[in-house]
C-alpha cells in the first residue's frame, strides 16, 4: 500500500513534535513508532528521510560511548529545535485572552 506525500508530511510533523516535546532527550525508533502508532520499519524510513533533510540527528552510541549494534536514538537538530521553539512562543503569544 502506498501512502500519499501529504500523509507522510503529517507523520513527519508528528515525529518532529514528539521529539520537540521530549527534547533534549533522544528517543529510540521503537519509542517513536509506539508513540505515533506506526510500524517501526516505516517510521525508520521516515526518520532517515528527516535525517537527510537535517531536521534530526541520529545517535548511534549509548551514553557510555559504546556503539549500538542494531539500534539508533533520534533527537532534533539544533536548528530544528530553535524553529520549533520560536513557533511555540509565537503560538503562545498570539492567544487572545478576552
Amino acid at each position: 500500500m502506498k501512502i500519499s506525500q501529504q500523509k507522510k508530511e503529517k507523520i513527519y510533523e508528528q515525529i518532529l513534535a514528539l521529539l520537540y516535546s521530549v527534547s533534549p532527550k533522544p528517543l529510540f525508533t521503537f519509542n517513536i513508532a509506539k508513540e505515533i502508532a506506526r510500524d517501526e520499519e516505516f517510521v525508520k524510513a521516515l526518520l532517515l528521510d528527516l535525517k537527510k533533510k537535517e531536521f534530526i540527528i541520529e545517535i548511534k552510541k549509548n551514553p557510555q560511548g559504546f556503539p549500538y549494534l542494531k539500534r539508533s536514538r533520534w533527537k532534533l537538530s539544533e536548528n530544528t529545535y530553535q524553529v520549533y521553539k520560536k513557533h511555540q512562543l509565537n503560538q503562545n503569544n498570539s492567544i487572545n485572552y478576552t
